[in-house]
């Protein structure tokens, strides 16, 4: 019996989109003479529509099309396709109104519905929110194969791999107890750095375990700040890696589940990413191909400062959408170095990507003589260096809404964290494409960049950082050094260690209580900036819930 995995990448709410690219696998899995196609979770509305779940039109639309796509495949090939099912019990019994579910069509008509038990609500999940846990383990005979179904979550609760349950139940342990012959799991796992090594062990574990064979069908792509990477893998019986597909690129990988021996067949393995600088180098790529594709737009400015930041999501941007769709704006003022203007030229002439340079000098006059009998009698500031970024931010964004480009963010975690950046300045824009990137690892991913070609001078690699926003500025005048910094961020907001453990680690009390003074007051700037790219466990979008108006600093976070 042969089984395809389709790593699908469908656009939130676009039904008909979604489902094309369903039936065009079908189809292609159907000439291979597969039996069973799988397709990940909530594959024909995209992962996650949020509240467009609460629309009863976008449900209505939804089962609508699933049942046109039953019609429209090849009628003796079996396919698992992620959906939502109304909860009918929900009126009088209570509970939610939907279930996250799997639909199977065969035939010309939707067969079986199975429904997803154990519902995430940490990080960026909220499906509490929406759905009601299914509450019965899910199978599905074909030819003389038992095959037990799971969605997503349904694999991450087993207490002897992370030490502890988080759910009441098990659905591993639960079908395999009922005799089934294979597990697939279904998902919209989204990605972090390093995560695929986390999925196969714990799947590698499961396998060996239970004594099941499991095929795990993920989506790839990016909606919003989510990034899928793929990865859709299958292990045997003995816990070996039979099958695995590309990483952040769509594709169909096809095994054969032997019925006599009950197990599956070795089948085409993809290669994972060299280095965590090159997986992160591609979900950021991903990133922002997907985001400016599914919000409409196919080109990109960027302000090029000279600085690490934005040569490289200048960099990034150049290899999503390609030199012609990517432009680059210097607005020098006149505390901007020579070499700053300099560098961003030979950036850009590296990349191949067009420029237009618009100095600012003017313009901050302006601002200084309509405020000059305001601001009398004080000292220049922090408010007079903000006005520079303001002011660049204010032509990015004229550009962006004449010529309908997409401004890019260039600010990093770092900058973000301890709010090193200005609101309605360098904050501007429609997607940060670093914002879960620590300045560390800018360096580190600029470094691997120029080790295919040179395209980031080493003058921009080399030079102290600087805003530039008053004379002979750096940032380490104002911040510890990034080493050090991203340490401390690192243990702060990813490990939640306390004081006490991040002065044990090796950093100063001085240090360390100010950085966390300066997280806890950046938090009104993260709010208002735009969406951020995750690439990991922790980052400054859907899945951080931190409270504005706090006076909570304290020993521990």
């Amino acid at each position: 019996m042969k089984i395809a995995l389709a790593q699908l990448n469908p656009t939130i709410g676009y039904l008909t989109a979604n489902a094309q690219q369903i039936l065009i696998a079908a189809q292609k899995a159907a000439s291979f003479g597969v039996n069973l196609l799988l397709t990940p979770e909530l594959s024909l509305c995209g992962y996650l529509p949020r509240d467009l779940l609460l629309n009863p039109s976008f449900v209505e639309s939804m089962g609508t099309t699933l049942q046109q796509l039953a019609q429209d495949l090849p009628p003796q090939l079996a396919v698992l396709v992620g959906t939502v099912n109304l909860n009918t019990l929900a009126t009088v019994a209570g509970g939610k109104p939907l279930f996250n579910t799997q639909a199977l069509l065969h035939q010309g008509k939707v067969q079986q519905l199975f429904h997803k038990r154990l519902l995430p609500t940490y990080d960026v999940f909220d499906e509490n929110r929406y759905f009601e846990p299914g509450t019965e383990s899910s199978t599905y005979l074909l030819s003389q194969t038992r095959i037990g179904i799971t969605i997503c979550e349904d694999l991450w609760n087993d207490e002897e791999f992370w030490g502890k349950r988080n759910y009441a139940v098990n659905p591993i342990a639960e079908l395999t107890k009922l005799g089934v012959d294979l597990i697939v799991n279904l998902s919209a796992s989204p990605y972090s750095a390093k995560k695929q090594y986390i999925r196969e062990a714990m799947l590698r574990h499961a396998a060996i375990r239970y004594g099941q064979p499991i095929l795990y069908a993920n989506q790839v792509g990016a909606n919003d700040d989510l990034i899928f990477d793929g990865c859709s893998v299958g292990f045997n019986r003995a816990g070996e890696l039979v099958c695995r597909a590309r990483a952040f690129e769509m594709d169909l990988v096809v095994v054969e589940f032997d019925e006599e021996q009950r197990d599956l067949m070795p089948a085409s393995v993809a290669s994972l990413p060299a280095s965590e600088d090159e997986e992160i180098w591609n979900a950021l790529v991903l990133g922002i191909k997907d985001y400016t594709r599914k919000c409409g737009f196919s080109q990109v400015v960027i302000g090029l400062s000279g600085g690490v930041d934005s040569a490289l999501v200048a960099a990034l941007a150049t290899a999503a959408l390609g030199k012609e769709n990517v432009l680059g704006v210097l607005m020098p003022s006149p505390y901007s170095s020579d070499h700053s203007v300099n560098d961003a030229l030979q950036l850009a002439d590296n990349l191949s990507i067009q420029t237009h340079t618009l100095p600012i000098g003017e313009l901050m006059g302006d601002y200084d003589r309509t405020l000059a009998q305001l601001f009398m009698g004080t000292q220049f500031g922090v408010a007079e260096e903000n006005i520079q970024s303001r002011i660049r931010g204010n032509l990015l964004m004229a550009i962006a809404n004449k010529f309908n480009y997409l401004l890019l963010s260039t600010g990093n975690k770092s900058e973000m964290a301890v709010g090193y950046c200005t609101l309605y300045g360098d904050m501007n824009g429609g997607l940060a494409v670093i914002g879960d990137v620590p300045k560390t690892r800018v360096y580190s991913l600029c470094r691997w960049r120029n080790s295919k070609g040179e395209v980031i001078p080493a003058n921009i690699l080399t030079k102290p950082p600087s805003a530039e926003l008053k004379p002979g500025q750096l940032d380490r005048d104002s911040l510890p050094p990034y080493d050090i910094l991203d340490d401390i961020l690192e243990r702060l907001i990813n490990r939640h260690q306390s004081k006490v453990q991040i002065i044990a680690a090796g950093h100063e009390l001085e240090v360390v209580n100010r950085v966390m003074q300066l997280v806890a007051r950046a938090e009104f700037k993260r709010r208002q900036a735009p969406p951020v790219l995750k690439i990991t466990d922790r980052a400054f979008g859907t899945g951080w819930r931190m409270p504005i108006a706090s006076r909570w600093i304290g020993e521990s976070w």
